[in-house]
């Protein structure tokens, strides 16, 4: 089995084997020589973090098609200090809303800011973990629509039971099997967020046992 694939990678694959893991200009090259090799091989490219199918120029040379898909060089840091970026916008809230955040460290605009991030936090993990399990289904649609037990592995997958999909997919190809589930592995930060989230949700995580009242 092959390491996991970096979120800013693609991937190349020619039938069901990978042939490339990098830039677009290596994803590229390695295209354009499988199908030099053999014009008849289906050949796909995919984003390594949303699983899409990307669609390249292979026209001209491997020069011309690496000039092509090499970014340029990222221009030198400004001098200075950054923006913040801080934007002025209406909120709407009851009096008593607002008593509350003028009450709180830091006042209004402090307390909002905080709210928000606490709020975009606890959804954080959820949202990437469905961002996850869409990616490897575009993945998993495009390479393995006509294989035995697609069907079935799809219900696993939005099933949540990655145990019967790794068990549905034994016979597919193993670089694609690799892919969908590198596609799929939770972020270990999100592992870590979730195991807290758990912990703090069992009997007495608070402190506030039997005992002590």
């Amino acid at each position: 089995m092959r390491g996991p694939i970096e979120p800013d990678t693609v991937v190349a694959f020619a039938g069901g084997r990978r042939i490339a893991a990098g830039s677009l200009a290596e994803a590229a090259i390695a295209a354009k020589r499988a199908l030099a090799e053999d014009p008849s091989l289906r050949v796909l490219v995919f984003d390594g973090e949303t699983g899409a199918v990307v669609d390249l120029d292979l026209r001209g040379e491997e020069t011309e098609i690496r000039a092509r898909y090499t970014p340029p060089a990222a221009p030198p840091p400004g001098r200075g200090r950054p923006k913040l970026g801080v934007v002025a916008r209406e909120v709407t809230l009851l009096p008593g809303h607002w008593d509350w955040l003028a009450r709180q460290p830091g006042g209004a605009s402090v307390s909002l800011r905080r709210l928000v991030d606490a709020a975009r936090k606890a959804g954080a993990a959820r949202e990437r973990a469905q961002t996850r399990r869409d990616a490897a289904y575009r993945f998993m649609a495009a390479m393995a629509g006509d294989l035995t037990g697609f069907e079935a592995a799809s219900r696993a997958l939005f099933g949540g039971d990655r145990d019967r999909l790794v068990a549905l997919t034994l016979a597919w190809p193993p670089d694609l099997r690799d892919q969908l589930l590198a596609l799929l592995d939770e972020d270990p930060a999100d592992k870590d967020q979730a195991d807290k989230d758990q912990a703090d949700k069992r009997p007495g995580a608070d402190g506030a046992g039997a005992g002590s009242r």
